[in-house]
């Protein structure tokens, strides 16, 4: 079920509680994300917007960005499985086709999963919008020989695409004045 959409100034005009309720699947099972921007309001376009939730994130401090990083499912992983994730997470992991794997490319995900978070203690996090399966494996495989630290940053960048993307989808910004 795809989110109702909402108009950037009905967004900027909700009561606190439906802000963060109506932008609540932006940042993966993290409300204190809109939470914290709601009283910034108003924002004058998305990218101020996307701006003020992404240095939500960047200040908040590592552990809290871990928890972030923490509630995003593996791609192809046991929540997909089970047809455990968010309806967000899998109408991007069903775009790039992950619902298609061949066994082979099953298999090879779930091994690169586990590596993954063996290594370095999170979830492998692509924004996989435009990307297919192949790709997102190529990705997945170069990134998992990073450092920890390199392999955080870019978890967190993948993260504000995810939300931007997903912005994108739930509010329609105004034409601008002539």
């Amino acid at each position: 079920m795809k989110a109702m959409r909402h108009t950037l100034d009905q967004i900027n005009t909700l009561p606190v509680g439906a802000f963060v309720a109506a932008l609540s699947g932006i940042f993966e099972h993290s409300p204190w994300v809109p939470e914290a921007v709601a009283g910034e309001r108003p924002f004058a376009s998305i990218d101020a917007l996307h701006r003020a939730m992404s240095k939500a994130v960047e200040t908040a401090g590592e552990a809290r960005q871990l928890a972030l990083v923490n509630a995003h499912p593996e791609l192809a992983g046991k929540a997909a499985v089970r047809g455990e994730l968010t309806a967000e997470s899998t109408r991007e992991q069903s775009g790039a086709g992950l619902d298609q794997c061949t066994q082979e490319e099953f298999d090879r995900l779930q091994q690169l999963n586990r590596t993954y978070r063996e290594k370095f203690g999170f979830p492998f996090i692509l924004a996989v919008r435009g990307y297919d399966r192949h790709g997102i494996i190529a990705n997945f495989e170069a990134r998992v020989n990073n450092s920890r630290a390199d392999e955080l940053r870019a978890s967190l960048d993948q993260i504000y695409r995810i939300a931007r993307f997903r912005l994108d989808e739930l509010i329609d910004e105004p034409a601008p004045r002539a």
